[in-house]
């Protein structure tokens, strides 16, 4: 009989041993995967079309105008016909002049790496890396995992920081042993260190899927995106449901896990309905102007003539 009271709550603590472990080990491997999926991702560039080239670098380097220069910008933009509808502040086409190219919607170039990157967010400092089109689902899941892994191991030592903090010896260890002064120090730091990094953690994580619920970068959520008619915060979002989508596919199980589900290119992109319908008007008043016409300057949105239809056709068969 007092073989069985003795024995049972060993029995006891292996079995919540296996339990604890076999989800713990899961948990974090879905977080290191994922951290290692936002660092080593390579970034993405612009397309080769977008490069102007080392003469027309220089000629647009050394313009003499602004006029002149957005000039040059347009009719490259044109003869490639890049699909471009985001401007510069001044109504010109964003220019990158370090990586002499155009900039797509939505790039930016990153001093820190060096680089123009698709669908900039931030450069991050816990990745040393770009967050942006190629990593993003990937940041996400890690920032989530993170989170979730965090709650975990303070949820799991939350019983024990208990009874080490009221001085109670643990039920599963021999009655006559408390625990000692130095494994309550590791306890009550693991329980703290937890809770800490899952506050931090998860105010960047539900920030970032605000973000994504209305299809924003952090850098356009300080700075709006500019198109012809002026600034549009939420040019690019086209609902909820759609614009996680965009970043995490339509699969729940897939969304969740480190692979890639991202949709698109990283160049073209669709935009609300109340920007779709002011290009749709902006087509038929400019429609019949010519592509070699040189624009002038109060009027920028000619400037989006050429590479409109390409995203009218895409938001209209995906309605």
């Amino acid at each position: 009989m007092n073989e069985n009271i003795v024995l049972e709550p060993l029995l006891s603590s292996n079995q919540e041993v296996i339990i604890y472990l076999f989800i713990y080990h899961p948990l974090l491997f879905l977080f290191l995967w994922s951290y290692y999926q936002t660092i080593f991702k390579p970034l993405v560039g612009p397309p080769s079309d977008f490069y102007v080239g080392e003469a027309e670098g220089e000629r647009i380097a050394t313009a003499q105008t602004l006029d002149e220069r957005r000039t040059s910008l347009l009719r490259f933009c044109r003869r490639g016909d890049l699909p471009v509808l985001t401007r510069h502040f001044d109504g010109s086409i964003r220019y990158c002049f370090l990586c002499r190219c155009i900039k797509p919607d939505r790039a930016h170039h990153c001093s820190l790496c060096g680089k123009c990157v698709l669908r900039y967010d931030h450069h991050c400092p816990w990745t040393n890396s770009c967050v942006s089109y190629a990593n993003y689902k990937f940041f996400i899941l890690f920032l989530g995992w993170a989170l979730v892994f965090c709650v975990y191991v303070a949820a799991t030592s939350l019983e024990y920081f208990i009874l080490f903090w009221q001085g109670i010896a643990n039920a599963h260890m021999d009655v006559n042993n408390s625990a000692s002064p130095g494994g309550k120090f590791h306890l009550l730091f693991l329980f703290f260190a937890s809770i800490m990094f899952a506050i931090s953690v998860s105010s960047l994580f539900f920030y970032h899927l605000f973000l994504t619920g209305k299809n924003r970068t952090t850098l356009e959520s300080f700075r709006a995106p500019i198109f012809s008619d002026g600034p549009q915060k939420d040019g690019f979002n086209i609902g909820c449901k759609q614009n996680f989508q965009e970043i995490f596919g339509k699969k729940i199980l897939t969304a969740i896990i480190p692979i890639w589900t991202t949709r698109g290119d990283g160049v073209h992109y669709q935009v609300n309905s109340l920007l779709l319908g002011a290009l749709q008007l902006q087509q038929q008043q400019f429609g019949n102007i010519s592509n070699d016409v040189a624009l002038p300057l109060d009027t920028t949105s000619n400037s989006v003539n050429n590479d409109r239809n390409y995203l009218l056709s895409e938001n209209n068969n995906n309605r």
